[in-house]
């Protein structure tokens, strides 16, 4: 079902595509840089299966990891669910001179290192406002650093706009006489063309409609997302995208887009409508990525800034050892077909 048709909108206009009325965030905890580390988000992204260390002083949370623990073939991974773009650590706002916050960071974050449940393989993407991994390096972590783009300002549109490489505004401007964007609540729309997508790469879809759909139900119940459909006048869908916000940050979820209708510019007006409807929910705009060369040069068209985060990981003993080899040899064949495809 859709609802929320809007006409395309340029460089003007402020309008969001749907109203939100914004809900107590049911589940919610403080101790949470972004939605992602929410128990809302990981209930409905890992039931059963999550779970966090916490450090508490004077009954106050001052430090908090949350985790997913699996285990396949006798291996123990602690980890993070798809659709998740990030966990790490979340620590209590910190204050005082350099040297005594830094040190109390160090505390903290070799705290929580420390009292993780025993496992063979630890990897997770970390918040990119966490820069300090010393007490993981000192603990026997290793660190790669990953990238995202993000608008930090998405108060002035025109300013936006102004910023976008030419041959965006084009396919922009080219996309709103071929399709309408509209909002829907049928998630099925946007995992049609989410599988079409991958099938191009010749991959699965690495989350599966379960997944997306209790997702999708604890984000609608919170006001948390938009998904957003371009269809043109045959009814065919072009495109669509997934968006999630919390008050400080719209996130880009996923996409997707039918092949054999690339040319419409779709993708590229349903992220403009996308950065647009962010402006009225939140101060910022991450891309979340990519580390995938062509999608980080779609990305980089819409003028962010790039951004810095951290993916740690860690492996204890034989089997952690080859569960990493087996898990870094599956990762480069994924992102070769993503780039060569």
């Amino acid at each position: 079902m859709l609802d929320g048709v809007v006409s395309g909108g340029g460089s003007s206009g402020r309008r969001p595509l749907v109203e939100v009325s914004r809900k107590p965030l049911d589940g919610a905890t403080p101790c949470a840089g972004s939605l992602f580390q929410q128990p809302w988000w990981l209930d409905a992204a890992a039931p059963g299966a999550w779970d966090a260390v916490e450090i508490q002083e004077g009954g106050t949370i001052v430090g908090r990891l949350p985790f997913v623990r699996r285990r396949r073939l006798g291996v123990t991974v602690l980890t993070q669910p798809a659709l998740t773009p990030h966990l790490g650590p979340w620590l209590h706002p910190l204050t005082g001179k350099e040297c005594t916050r830094l040190a109390r960071e160090h505390e903290l974050l070799g705290c929580l290192a420390d009292r993780l449940p025993a496992h063979d393989v630890f990897h997770q993407n970390f918040h990119p406002l966490l820069q300090n991994w010393l007490p993981f390096r000192w603990r026997g972590f290793k660190q790669t650093t990953f990238y995202t783009y993000v608008l930090d300002d998405l108060s002035d549109l025109k300013a936006v706009w102004a910023n976008l490489r030419e041959n965006v505004r084009r396919q922009i401007r080219k996309a709103e006489r071929t399709v309408v964007v509209s909002a829907t609540d049928d998630v099925e729309y946007f995992l049609h063309l989410s599988r079409k997508t991958f099938e191009r790469q010749g991959m699965d879809v690495p989350y599966s409609g379960e997944l997306l759909g209790r997702l999708d139900e604890a984000c609608a119940a919170r006001s948390a997302r938009l998904i957003l459909l371009a269809v043109d006048e045959a009814a065919r869908p072009h495109a669509a995208l997934y968006l999630v916000w919390d008050d400080r940050t719209a996130y880009y979820l996923a996409g997707g887009a039918d092949p054999s209708l690339r040319s419409s510019g779709a993708m590229s007006l349903l992220m403009w409508e996308a950065i647009k409807h962010a402006g009225t929910m939140a101060r910022t705009f991450d891309f979340e990525g990519s580390m995938i060369e062509p999608i980080e040069r779609f990305f980089r068209a819409f003028g962010p800034r790039q951004v810095s985060y951290m993916h740690l990981s860690r492996t204890r003993g034989l089997k952690g050892h080859f569960a990493g080899l087996a898990r870094d040899v599956f990762r480069g064949a994924a992102s070769r077909i993503m780039r060569d495809g």
